[in-house]
């Protein structure tokens, strides 16, 4: 698996390319074509919970999860995906339901959780978006995204991509240029029991893990706790992470009482089913630390997951995949992202 950020980090060669946060600009499995749009049909998860899931397409960046809370003045939306069709599904939620989206909050910066902000706010520009501060570091010059920005409009030289390939690259150009959607309304800055539109909860902040600061948020009415990128399938997104900070983070999740964890990629869960992954990541990094091969770390994560994504075929392919590249790109940086904004471990 060859991975580069847009600026250009030499990984291999550039027709093979993976965006930030592990975003595929190609087809993993061969004999696979671009897909259409999904179809994106509201799950319950829990009363006044609802889950449009995203999606991992070939040759498309993923999409995160989007979750729904009812809240006394309206819609609560957690996350709104990077394409339009995520968006669109939001948007055709609160039709459906007669409410108005009331609330944003991004569990994080990542642009397959942000960059359908502008457009749900297009619709309801009353609903202001709940998030950290940490989009001004990536945004800033030299940082994350500001760097990507280059080497993206670069991309778009020549012929060595497809066609669906450079309408990835677009929307992420188109997403920087209007990137004042990206940031907050209002600012999180530390962990409190908080009300958004009417309805409480309990917003949780990690002081580095998958970013510089991310929200995972937990719902005590229903005992439902929404995750952010703490949880993907088929692997771990690393390129802005802390990983000793996000297992940390996994613990304290944990230690609370929900009953159901919404990934930011993947399947609602049991508790059951969170301590496996929780288990299946310590495992990995204890893997990164050791002098053992890349396959063998890739081979143990796919076994540790094999539950989740028994029957995809595809997604197994990624799972391997992208765990080696992960192990080599950690342990080339000190077992963390070059972007990773947490004090080291002591």
């Amino acid at each position: 698996m060859l991975l580069v950020d847009f600026g250009g980090r030499e990984a291999g060669r550039r027709g093979m390319l993976l965006s930030m946060f592990a975003e595929l600009l190609f087809a993993l499995v061969a004999g696979d074509q671009a897909a259409a749009a999904p179809e994106i049909a509201p799950q319950e998860i829990a009363a006044g919970v609802t889950l449009l899931s995203g999606s991992f397409l070939p040759e498309r960046g993923p999409d995160g999860n989007t979750i729904i809370f009812d809240a006394p003045e309206g819609l609560v939306v957690i996350d709104t995906g990077r394409h339009g069709w995520q968006s669109d599904a939001i948007l055709a939620f609160a039709q459906a339901r007669r409410r108005p989206v009331a609330a944003i909050v991004n569990t994080h910066w990542h642009l397959d959780h942000t960059s359908g902000n502008g457009r749900v706010q297009a619709v309801f520009p009353n609903a202001p978006v709940y998030a950290t501060n940490a989009i001004d570091g990536v945004l800033a010059p030299g940082g994350f995204l500001a760097r990507n920005l280059d080497g993206a409009r670069g991309m778009l030289v020549g012929d060595q991509l497809s066609a669906v390939q450079r309408e990835e690259v677009q929307i992420f150009i188109d997403t920087m240029a209007a990137s004042d959607d990206l940031r907050p309304d209002v600012v999180i800055e530390r962990g409190e029991r908080a009300r958004i539109a009417g309805r409480r909860f309990d917003l949780h902040i990690t002081d580095g893990a998958v970013s510089a600061a991310d929200i995972w948020l937990y719902d005590q009415r229903t005992r439902v706790v929404v995750l952010g990128d703490l949880v993907t399938f088929p692997a771990p997104f690393f390129e802005t992470a802390c990983p000793d900070a996000w297992r940390t983070a996994l613990d304290e999740v944990w230690a609370t009482p929900f009953r159901i964890a919404i990934p930011g990629h993947g399947a609602a869960m049991d508790r059951a089913q969170f301590d496996t992954y929780r288990q299946a990541f310590g495992a990995f990094l204890d893997c990164v630390s050791s002098d053992a091969e890349a396959s063998v770390c890739a081979s143990a994560w796919s076994t540790n997951i094999a539950a989740f994504i028994a029957g995809d075929e595809r997604a197994q392919i990624m799972a391997r995949q992208m765990a080696e590249y992960y192990v080599g790109f950690l342990r080339a940086n000190g077992g963390r992202s070059p972007d990773c904004a947490a004090p080291s471990a002591t």
